[in-house]
């Protein structure tokens, strides 16, 4: 069994809308093989709680206004370090990088397909650890660092 259509283009609108709001490291798996409560999962992640609420905000505002999908259940509020949507095709996943490395959902998904994904979300890939990088440079004073 493979994913649905549907399924693919929710997880198509996602992705975009993840990258549109600068989120790092875009994957998604088609786990329907594997599982029969959903046929993919979007995972994305971002470097500060803010920021994962308003990609959060922005998936659900896209994935309502064009192609009229409400998620059935979402978790992780209150704090915003790991927020899920589920729209029962498809399970959003937006973590705070330190999360995102931390569970290491990739690792459990890893023998999955991997579905492709929209050139703006692609290029997000990396942009985790580079940020990662910057601060660490960052906090030990190196040039562009703050004094």
């Amino acid at each position: 069994m493979t994913a649905t259509d549907r399924s693919l283009e929710l997880i198509t609108a996602a992705a975009q809308a993840a990258a549109d709001k600068l989120a790092h490291d875009v994957i998604a798996y088609d786990v329907s093989d594997v599982l029969s409560i959903t046929d993919a999962f979007l995972l994305a992640s971002a470097p500060n709680d803010r920021q994962v609420k308003s990609i959060v905000d922005e998936i659900e505002e896209r994935l309502q206004k064009e192609l009229g999908a409400k998620p059935v259940r979402r978790e992780g509020d209150r704090e915003s370090r790991w927020i899920l949507l589920d729209y029962v095709d498809i399970v959003v996943h937006v973590q705070h990088s330190e999360e995102r490395v931390f569970y290491a959902l990739e690792r459990l998904w890893k023998d999955c397909p991997e579905i492709e994904l929209p050139a703006d979300a692609k290029a997000t890939r990396g942009k985790g650890a580079e940020h990662a990088e910057l601060k660490a440079a960052e906090a030990d004073g190196e040039p562009g660092g703050e004094w």
